[in-house]
This record gives C-alpha cells, sequence and structure tokens, in this order.
C-alpha cells in the first residue's frame, strides 16, 4: 500500500493565486536552495552568489559585456572585501576558507578568460565549479545548530546539520542532500532508514511525470517503519520551516494556521525536491515513504505550487536527476547509503 497525496485541484490553491504571487522568479536549482537555506547571515557572500546565478540569463543570450561587468564585481568583491567574509568564519576554520577563497578567486580569472573567449560552455562550467565554491564557504559559516528542537520530540532521530546520501536504482544513481537545518525530526527519521538500510531493495511503487517519484513503503499490511525495539509503528510530525521564522511550525499545514501566502525555507520549486510522504488528512502520519517532486517550471507558477506548506520538504538532489524521469512503479532502490554528515544524525537516548 502506497501512502499518497489527495489530488489537489487548482481551486485549492485559488485563494493563494487571488492573494498575488512572490515577486520574482522562484529559484529552481536545489544546490542554490541548499545554500540559501543555510542559517548564516553574511550579506557579503549573498552578493558574490547572486551575482554568479544572475549570469544565467546573459550566458544564455551571449550578453558577453554584462557577463564581463558581473565577473569584474565579483572580482572586486573577494580581494576588497574578504575580511568581511571571513568575519562570519569561526576561528577553527578560517585556514579553510582561505584557501576556497583563494581557489575562486583563480576560478575567476578562468571565468573572465572564458567569457573573453566567448566561450559559452567553459563560462557555464567555470560558473558551476565558483558556485560550489561558495555553498563550501557557505557551509563553513554555520556556527552552531540554529535553534532548539522541542522536547517532545527526543524520541525520535534528529539531524543536526546536513547529509548526503547516494540512492542506487535500476535506472542509476541519485545524490542528495537532506537538511537538517531546516526540517531535523524530518530529514533525521529519512537518514536514520537509510543508515538501518531500510530503503534496500523497496520499490518506487508510484510514478507519475511532472509530479512524483515515490517510494518506502514495505512489503506487507504496513506503510511505515517498524520500530523493533518498540514494535511500534514510528510516525513524525509535519515540520516547515517558514522565511523569517527562527524555527519550524510542526502538527499543522501553513493552510491550517492562515500563513499559505508565506514561503518555506525549503520549497518545492526544484526538480528533484525530495518531501515526506503522509496521509492526506493526518499532518503527523508520515513514517518511512517519501517522493521526489518532478517540478515542470511551465505547469507551476513562480513561487507558488501545489505543496508548499502542505507537505514537509526535507532536501533536494544535486545529481542524477535526469534519472528520476525514468523511474518506472516497480523500479527498485537497490541501495540507499550516508555517504558524508552521517555524524549529524543524532538517535533518541
Amino acid at each position: 500500500m502506497s501512502l499518497g497525496f489527495s489530488a489537489v485541484s487548482w481551486a485549492d490553491v485559488t485563494p493563494i493565486l487571488l492573494a498575488g504571487l512572490p515577486a520574482g522568479n522562484a529559484i529552481t536549482d536545489g544546490r542554490s536552495l541548499l545554500n540559501y537555506a543555510l542559517p548564516i547571515n553574511n550579506p557579503t557572500i549573498r552578493k558574490i552568489q547572486t551575482s554568479l546565478e544572475n549570469m544565467s540569463l546573459p550566458l544564455r543570450n551571449r550578453r558577453w559585456g554584462v557577463l564581463n561587468g558581473t565577473a569584474s564585481k565579483v572580482v572586486t568583491i573577494l580581494r576588497v572585501r574578504k575580511p568581511e567574509l571571513l568575519a562570519s568564519i569561526p576561528n577553527t576554520r578560517k585556514a579553510q576558507a582561505e584557501t576556497l577563497l583563494a581557489a575562486a578567486e583563480e576560478s575567476m580569472t578562468g571565468l573572465q578568460a572564458a567569457i573573453a573567449a566567448q566561450d559559452k560552455e567553459k563560462v557555464e562550467s567555470v560558473r558551476a565549479d565558483l558556485l560550489n565554491f561558495v555553498g563550501d564557504i557557505e557551509a563553513l559559516m554555520v556556527d552552531k545548530f540554529p535553534f532548539e528542537i522541542p522536547e517532545e520530540y527526543s524520541n525520535l532521530p534528529q539531524l543536526t546539520g546536513r547529509a548526503t546520501i547516494v540512492i542506487v536504482t535500476d535506472k542509476g544513481k541519485i545524490t542528495l542532500v537532506a537538511d537538517g537545518y531546516s526540517a531535523p525530526i524530518t530529514a533525521g527519521n529519512f537518514v536514520d532508514l537509510v543508515q538501518r538500510g531500510f530503503y534496500n531493495g523497496l520499490e518506487f511503487t508510484r510514478t507519475e511525470d511532472y509530479y512524483v517519484a515515490q517510494a518506502g513503503d514495505p512489503p506487507g499490511p504496513e506503510v511505515g517503519f517498524i520500530d523493533p525495539t518498540t514494535q511500534q509503528a514510528r510516525t513524525i510530525p509535519l515540520e516547515i520551516l517558514v522565511k523569517g521564522d527562527s524555527e519550524p511550525i510542526y502538527n499543522f499545514t501553513l493552510e491550517e494556521i492562515g500563513r499559505y501566502r508565506e514561503q518555506p525555507v525549503l520549497p518545492f520549486s526544484a526538480y528533484g525536491t525530495v518531501g515526506m510522504a503522509r496521509p492526506e488528512a493526518e499532518p503527523d502520519g508520515g513514517s518511512s515513504q517519501f517522493f521526489f517532486f518532478l517540478y515542470e517550471a511551465e505547469l507551476t507558477p513562480a513561487g507558488v505550487n501545489l505543496l508548499d506548506g502542505r507537505y514537509a520538504a526535507f532536501g533536494y538532489v544535486i545529481e542524477g536527476k535526469e534519472v528520476l524521469g525514468k523511474l518506472k512503479a516497480g523500479d527498485k532502490i537497490q541501495s540507499a547509503k550516508i555517504i558524508s554528515g552521517g555524524e549529524n544524525l543524532i538517535q533518541p537516548s
């Protein structure tokens, strides 16, 4: 049996649409969303990130003058405002940050050369590398876990940071990052099940083009994870961190508390968003079943879709997105393994 979503019609979101769409375009890249979700406050590094991201459109249109101007601005920031960047780095990580900043400066030289040569593919490749450097620098700025998880959830695994998981399927390999900074219980539950080997051999029970690919339903009558210690089904609360809030909202959809216009820190705006499935009428009914959201920009208004605020997102696919569209019901997860961040998983005492 597969936990599913009920069919959601456009009538269900009419109040949201009438209330007005968010300004600007939705961010549709999982790596960028993960970077913006980090609990840091350094406008200088965000300026570098947005400048590099905003190169996408002029690069598509081959506006080399605009690209050159943006690259020059980033080079100036890296050289002149380095103390502002390093100010947010804990002392124990400053040497690592300086190495990354030096590598970023060197890559900027390569980016400027590629722009001068009007080499579109090279510009895109170097820009992607630079955004990875930026993400690594931003990650070094996180000093501590940003909030206190409610004591009532101390009986559940918690991810107090991030973890990277590789899922090998019949159709190929998928790499995702689970974000415990924004969804520590939802991500912790998932990473714990990966660590237990729970997902190995399970099938994708539901695949719908342009919507979802869902897995995690164990064989037999159960629809979720049964804790072998307690012999009880483990369920987790709906958990959504809203932009501007200091900690997640638990137990309620954003609609139910009148906050349907507000945006989650982890939105369903990227192809390959990873979400927790649950019975439609039970916000706190999630257990082991999860899904990949097969986002299509043409079918989803910028910044507004049918899942934000109703289901918990807890990560994004960063590699292997092309595999998602190939998956069909009956395809299996051959293995799921934590490749980094396992030390951030805290088990109940």
